[in-house]
């Protein structure tokens, strides 16, 4: 959590500060995933057609310092999976002459930027081929996203990171004790950000709320909030849309406090009536 105050626990304001810095960002929920993640950092990265840093992000304490039992593939399929790097121009290439540094000029800044938003979009093809490639060696599926229980799902929440764990199981609550159709979008891929398909999952939910890890300072919603509803604004996507707080600092996230988000949902999505379109879960009183 960046200052001030500043903290060493989860949050996501200090990725999320970095998140038009040009990087790819991918997020874990577990360390499964973490793991998995940075393997196919590695093709991404590096592919012609993106060549841009790659930034897997997990969340502090709660997955970095947790124990988990995670899968580890052989060293030598990794390696044949990652594959050798072999870059187009390199500083210590003695027949051509190269120079490295920050500063461009205006007769070049533009174009380097279209440069860049290219391979961000090429980027989107790229993350889905290596997935693929990762599937083919070790059965587990990625995408963009994880869209959970949500094949039926009257009401969702978007989120990103480790609380997705806590989520479902929410979800897994309220669907065997009430049969209310609730599900979960966790983002794994923020940039690029998959606006038409996470719009595509959201087509036919009543109510959506957003959960952002870190606040952006607009005095409206958080950055996770802002692009969903842009996403959703695009498509003329007719769900409720509200956009909440939560987690700041390392504060925790309940299963009850994700049942209450459902049940603000119903009754949104009910009532057509938003009074909390930007608010905090877990905050204390004054």
């Amino acid at each position: 959590a960046l200052s001030g105050p500043i903290n060493i626990n989860a949050d996501h304001s200090d990725s999320m500060g970095a998140r038009d810095s040009g990087w790819i960002q991918i997020y874990a929920e577990s360390n499964q995933e973490a793991y998995d993640n940075f393997l196919q950092a590695y093709p991404i990265a590096e592919h012609k057609d993106v060549m841009l840093p790659v930034m897997i992000c997990q969340d502090g304490f709660i997955t970095s310092h947790g124990v988990e039992n995670i899968l580890l593939e052989e060293d030598e399929k990794v390696r044949a999976f990652v594959g050798e790097r072999n870059p187009e121009h390199y500083l210590l290439n003695p027949e051509e002459t190269l120079a490295v540094g920050p500063y461009a000029v205006s007769s070049y800044y533009m174009e380097t930027k279209r440069g860049q938003r290219q391979a961000m979009i090429d980027a989107r093809r790229v993350i889905l081929e290596v997935a693929e490639r990762f599937r083919e060696m070790t059965g587990r599926e990625y995408g963009f996203f994880e869209a959970y229980r949500m094949e039926d799902a009257e009401y969702a929440v978007v989120l990103i990171g480790s609380a997705a764990g806590t989520c479902k199981a929410a979800i897994e609550q309220i669907r065997s004790t009430t049969g209310k159709k609730v599900g979960l979008v966790k983002i794994r891929v923020f940039r690029p950000f998959p606006e038409e398909e996470i719009a595509a999952a959201l087509a036919d939910v009543k109510a959506v709320a957003i959960l952002d890890r870190s606040e952006m300072f607009s005095a409206t919603g958080g950055p996770l909030g802002a692009e969903v509803r842009a996403a959703l604004y695009k498509v003329k996507g007719t769900a409720e849309a509200v956009n909440y707080f939560y987690g700041l600092g390392g504060r925790d996230i309940t299963v009850e406090d994700f049942c209450q988000v459902y049940e603000r949902l119903e009754r949104i999505g009910t009532e057509h009536r938003i009074t909390d379109m930007y608010d905090y879960i877990g905050l204390r009183s004054r």
